[in-house]
């Protein structure tokens, strides 16, 4: 194969970063409508007088909209209005006719005099609030007619604050990106082991600083939990608490000296159980229910039945402890197709703590919820997770560090869209034209509105989805991983070798350590075997460039080793810009062996400083070389997750 026909189908990074840096002929949105046709009228916002609504049961949504005319900088009034009016915003209920979910179903239209949102539902027509506020171009509504509805119904985003306490302000940022991005459930996990973080009028000692392992003395008030909850009322978002029962408790076994299993434990539970079904405006309560010896068999059956009777809906955990079929299931774990005859809301391989960056975009993207298309009398829908198990140094590194804003709006796509691949699978397929043309389009998307309403939030993400990279390989290096083989000669790509197949992205995961449960991009991926990868990279000038590298992917809910100093690895992966070896960094916490509590710093490209690299004018390669030993590792902490991210970028 000739040097020039192995660049076929490389783009560049400048032709990429232009492209996305210039405004796109339409509004970007996230997530896609189901039915959206572009108009050439567009909607003056500084002609906008006011927001009229014609249903009483509509005033809130129209002054929640009034509010974020306002931030832009529009003075608009608020005005009930029982007929449509000629010019002006007009929120109306009325029938919008759709076979699948019609409570959240909305009909928007912009014409140059007004625009014009109704639905059957006051919800139906929040989510059209959140659709015309991605409408705007510099001071106009794009014209368009919009008739939208969501595959599924349940989707929702799932925060660990036991483990780790989030200030009111942060959440409620978090509250605004689901809003924004139309998901409906904010799942609230309040109790761990490392701490108790629900304040009790009947048991204060449960938050007392001394019975927590980790931001002593930080738990959430009355008013904290009422604030929470009307806020995500006023943005139709579901609030689900989480009193986890009976396992993950010793900050319970702690404070109040006996096992939730106990005869004295029920009492205490079902007394807890009581006060927060009396005291909060909820419709269900999740009782956890997951990763504990059941030793009190009456335990879970009797929770569900006391929860219930207070007319509440009861969620926990599946796999998990012995629950009344009644009782709606979590899914944890498990690859297996969804058993018939009970209720469920995915959660499989959403755990996005134990997900690369750049991964978690593309395998969101893809993800089949729930083995369907759209949800069903079975399944509700899914909820996106965040259990960042380890210690932080600052609450923005649980943003940071898990792409928490680029995994929410790709999991909103996906939800709100339906669809997806039945298999789990890591990296766009580059063989398939579809799928990587439907990426394009969609990374295109996600990255506008990161330049347009994440400026000032933490947004780990960078155009990956035109690299494509050669692949090489295997090499046997019979359990010696620093082998060198033909592809590290200086003038390999002279010699015209043939790859043996394309990778396409920034992260390219070789073989997950979930495999075969979850597809890497090798189809028989083999132990003490090397891979080489080259991509090539065209600059019209000599240029200084920013990189993302990094050689595994530290999960934050495991005790993961950092590589020894100036290593990438303990496996000897390699990466060379223009045969210029790229040296690894010094670690502040080089070859440890950590605990939960040691807080992550720099293993994480996300949250280190990029490196610096130099391109020169014409083309430039790239090369990596990726070895392993074997697919077992150490200890369940340190699994081996074949993989590499190289990104080049600009910023």
């Amino acid at each position: 194969m000739e040097v020039k026909v192995l660049m076929v189908g490389l783009l560049t990074f400048l032709s990429h970063f232009f492209a996305l840096s210039q405004t796109p002929t339409y509004p970007s949105l996230i997530p896609l409508p189901r039915q959206l046709t572009w108009t050439s009228r567009a909607f003056d916002l500084t002609q906008a007088r006011a927001v009229y609504y014609n249903d009483r049961r509509l005033k809130s949504e129209a002054i929640f909209l009034q509010k974020q005319l306002s931030k832009k900088g529009y003075k608009v009034k608020v005005l009930f209005q029982k007929n449509a009016p000629l010019q002006g915003i007009s929120l109306s209920l009325g029938q919008v006719i759709t076979s699948h979910l019609p409570e959240e179903a909305y009909q928007l239209e912009v014409f140059s005099q007004k625009v014009m949102l109704k639905a059957n539902t006051s919800h139906g027509v929040f989510n059209g609030i959140q659709t015309f506020l991605q409408l705007q171009k510099n001071k106009e509504i794009q014209g368009c007619s919009i008739k939208d509805s969501p595959a599924f119904a349940w989707r929702g985003y799932l925060v660990d604050v036991g483990r780790n306490y989030q200030s009111i302000p942060q959440l409620k940022e978090q509250i605004d990106v689901m809003a924004s991005y139309k998901l409906n459930v904010f799942h609230f996990h309040l109790t761990e082991d490392v701490a108790w973080r629900l304040a009790l009028k009947k048991y204060p000692q449960l938050t007392d600083a001394n019975t927590m392992l980790r931001q002593k003395g930080k738990f959430y008030s009355h008013a904290d939990m009422m604030q929470l909850i009307d806020y995500c009322k006023e943005r139709h978002i579901e609030f689900v608490p989480e009193i986890d029962m009976p396992g993950h408790s010793q900050a319970f076994e702690r404070a109040m000296g006996v096992s939730m299993q106990s005869k004295e434990g029920v009492q205490i539970v079902k007394e807890i159980i009581k006060e927060v079904c009396q005291t909060y405006p909820i419709n269900y309560l999740h009782i956890g229910g997951d990763e504990v010896k059941i030793t009190n068999h009456d335990f879970l059956p009797e929770m569900t039945q006391y929860v219930k009777s207070f007319g509440r809906k009861v969620i926990g955990w599946s796999p998990g402890g012995n629950l009344p079929q009644e009782t709606i299931r979590q899914l944890w774990m498990g690859h297996e197709s969804i058993p018939e005859g009970e209720v469920y809301i995915d959660s499989r391989h959403l755990y996005i703590n134990h997900i690369d960056p750049l991964e978690v975009v593309t395998m969101l993207f893809q993800r089949n919820i729930g083995d369907r298309s759209q949800s069903d009398k079975q399944v509700l829908g899914a909820t996106l997770c965040l259990w960042h198990d380890r210690n932080i140094r600052q609450e923005k590194d649980l943003l940071t560090m898990n792409a928490l804003y680029p995994s929410m709006l790709a999991f909103s796509e996906r939800t709100w869209v339906g669809g997806g691949q039945t298999q789990w699978v890591t990296n766009i397929d580059a063989k398939e034209v579809d799928a990587v043309a439907k990426f394009d389009n969609f990374e295109k998307r996600l990255l506008v509105q990161k330049i347009q309403n994440f400026k000032d939030k933490p947004f780990p993400y960078h155009p990956q989805g035109h690299i494509r990279w050669q692949l090489f390989g295997p090499f046997f290096n019979h359990g010696k991983l620093d082998s060198a083989f033909v592809p590290e000669q200086t003038h390999f790509l002279n010699q015209n070798p043939i790859p043996n197949q394309e990778a396409l992205g920034g992260t390219v995961v070789l073989r997950h350590w979930w495999s075969p449960v979850v597809k890497g991009v090798l189809a028989n991926p083999q132990e003490n075997t090397t891979w080489y990868t080259i991509q090539k990279i065209w600059m019209p000038a000599d240029t200084t460039a920013y990189c993302w590298i990094g050689f595994n992917n530290i999960s934050r809910s495991m005790a993961t080793a950092v590589p020894p100093s100036s290593q990438w690895d303990t496996r000897a992966s390699k990466v060379w810009v223009n045969n210029q070896l790229i040296q690894a960094p010094s670690w502040a916490n080089a070859g440890q062996n950590p605990t939960l509590e040691q807080p992550l710093t720099d293993e994480g490209y996300e949250y280190r400083q990029p490196i610096r690299i130099q391109l020169h004018k014409g083309w430039n390669e790239i090369k990596v070389k990726a070895p392993v030993g074997t697919f077992k590792g150490s200890d369940w902490q340190n699994p081996v997750k074949w993989m590499f991210t190289v990104l080049p970028f600009f910023e």
